[in-house]
């Protein structure tokens, strides 16, 4: 049976990739870690020729061994002892830097990366990437250093143990690897396919927990419980089947290596010993023949199950990559400009959209967005209203037509400075657990406590901030918990107060909120409004009777344009969704009564 190679497929390249972007940075600190791994195979085969000398010795009744060979072991063993504790030491040093770079290129990628791109997987199974890929990654590495090197190194020395002692008995013994080595190569290519399969599956298990939990409200409400923990269950259950297959897979090779190497020995026995008896070979020769065999089986054992470890990492790299390198739709041209907002005029010119190719969410739009003034948006559900509002700081791009922005297309200018000049406030508030002051911070880096202060004024945030034990700097816990809904928009107004951008997006940014605190940040966003270009999204049209033009979405298109009272009285699809609403609030009052 032809011998097969240790690293099959495409775990090479992947290797080879990997040192060439992370490894090789710690080049100085890796020859360091190939010095002590030389050091500790060079004393590794010197066991097996002191045991040798040692029972020539006592066969020769050499006095000498008895005064000199304890001190020759414990300089031999006290040399090895330290180097395998800095090799350990500085592997661990390359390889937990290694991964950290690794990570923090990861979550630079997924932070940058498009809403397109990062709408394909839940937040969990992109989180998971960073735990159970990197476990298998960074396992790898180390196995490279302390098996693949450590142990080939102590293998080589203890070989050419084993020949210096009996050449002929070493190539008996060495029969038995190509029988071995072949039905590894196979094990390790299955291995590959299941740990694909079961990274794969952990990652849609930790994205079903998430699920779950954050929806535990809607959960509890609907008495759902029991079929999540069934759903769960299963997804468990699928799990555990992939990895007991991976470890079944695995422990094949354990009955392999042993029994390959219950054959060598046996044949060494057997050899060896007749010609001990024969007298060709002395009692050192057997015994430091065979100590050098056993203690070559642990790195030979070693180095078998490595192509295991190799191939899980290889699936982990590969899924790593796969994602590292899909490249953003939404990039700045080569020769982009900042943005210059004069005026803030926003123009849409046969703008058409699409989530996918069977999905057309803004078909042919035309619209102009006067500047310094609000235009509200209102229509249906899915009538394209969030997908138009998506289309201003380039969340997405048009896949036909131009956005214009005082008559620059928005595609030829820099993010930064598009971004710069749009702030947004909807329904869905992102808060990070941090500090309020923090949290306000983000719209403008770097701005002082009085400014935060006079931007939570202005959002009427200052009130409530006063009365918290740590006033600015309560920490809003994880999404803003600890904070009202209310609260929580007040101080996501009080951010973009301090942003101050020339271009504002609302996008149903009082919904969520009970009359009271639909007051308060009400008035706080006409605030913010006055003298800003102003697109809004509203379903209650009572917030939008004052907007300086109102556009009409129904099923991706612009159906009608105008302002409240031009619109109620044309009679079309505005002044039908305004009967409704009126119709449903005269209900609601009647039963209240």
């Amino acid at each position: 049976m032809a011998r097969r190679p240790l690293l099959r497929g495409d775990t090479l390249p992947l290797l080879g990739r990997l040192w060439r972007e992370w490894l090789s940075p710690h080049r100085g600190t890796l020859a360091v870690v190939l010095m002590l791994i030389a050091i500790v195979g060079a004393a590794t085969g010197l066991y097996p020729t002191l045991i040798k000398a040692a029972f020539d010795a006592f066969d020769a009744k050499d006095q000498r061994a008895l005064i000199y060979g304890p001190f020759v072991v414990i300089a031999v063993t006290t040399v090895r002892g330290f180097a395998l504790y800095g090799q350990t030491v500085l592997t661990n040093r390359v390889v937990t830097q290694v991964e950290a770079d690794m990570q923090a290129a990861l979550y630079a990628h997924l932070i940058e990366a498009d809403m397109a791109q990062l709408g394909r997987e839940s937040a969990a199974s992109f989180t998971q990437r960073f735990t159970t890929d990197f476990a298998f990654i960074k396992e790898a590495l180390t196995r490279i250093s302390t098996v693949m090197l450590r142990d080939l190194a102590m293998l080589i020395a203890l070989v050419g143990a084993l020949l210096w002692i009996d050449p002929i008995m070493t190539l008996a013994a060495g029969v038995t690897a190509p029988f071995v080595a072949g039905p590894i190569g196979r094990v390790g290519k299955k291995l590959r396919r299941v740990s694909t399969n079961t990274q794969e599956q952990m990652g849609l298990m930790a994205s079903l927990i998430s699920e779950s939990l954050q929806g535990a409200r809607v959960a509890k409400t609907y008495a759902l419980e029991g079929y999540l923990k069934g759903r769960a269950a299963d997804a468990l259950q699928h799990v555990r089947r992939l990895k007991m297959k991976a470890a079944n897979t695995r422990g094949r090779l354990d009955p392999l290596l042993e029994i390959g190497g219950g054959f060598a020995v046996a044949a060494v026995l057997v050899l060896v010993g007749q010609r001990v008896m024969s007298g060709e070979k002395t009692v050192g020769d057997f015994t430091g023949f065979v100590a050098a065999l056993l203690l070559a089986s642990q790195p030979a054992r070693a180095l078998g199950t490595l192509n295991a470890i190799l191939q899980e990492a290889s699936a982990a790299l590969t899924r790593y990559y796969a994602l590292l390198d899909e490249p953003p739709t939404i990039r700045e041209q080569a020769n982009a400009v900042p943005l210059v907002v004069t005026k803030g005029e926003i123009r849409f010119e046969d703008v058409h959209f699409r989530y996918r190719e069977d999905a057309p969410a803004i078909e042919g739009i035309n619209l102009t967005v006067p500047a310094g003034t609000t235009t509200a948006l209102v229509g249906r559900s899915g009538s394209g209203k969030s997908s138009l509002l998506n289309l201003v700081p380039r969340l997405y791009d048009v896949t036909q037509g131009r956005l214009l922005i005082d008559g620059q297309d928005i595609r030829s200018v820099t993010l930064a400075s598009l971004r710069e000049a749009v702030a947004v406030v909807s329904q869905d508030v992102v808060l990070f657990d941090d500090t309020i002051a923090a949290n306000i911070a983000f719209g403008r880096p770097g701005a002082s406590r009085a400014e935060i202060v006079a931007a939570a004024e202005a959002a009427a945030a200052h009130g409530f901030i006063s009365r918290l034990a740590d006033g600015y700097d309560f920490q809003v816990g994880p999404s803003g918990g600890r904070l009202s809904g209310g609260e929580r928009q007040r101080v996501s107004l009080a951010r973009a107060f301090l942003k101050n951008a020339p271009i504002l997006l609302l996008d149903e940014a009082t919904s969520a909120l009970d009359s009271e605190s639909e007051q308060l940040v009400q008035a706080a966003l006409e605030r913010l409004m006055e003298g800003r270009t102003t697109l809004v999204i509203a379903h209650r049209l009572s917030t939008v009777r004052d907007a300086g033009l109102i556009a009409v979405l129904d099923a991706g298109r612009v159906v009608e344009t105008g302002t409240h009272e031009s619109l109620v009285a044309a009679g079309g699809a505005y002044a039908r969704l305004h009967r409704l609403q009126l119709s449903d609030s005269a209900t609601q009052e009647i039963l209240a009564q």
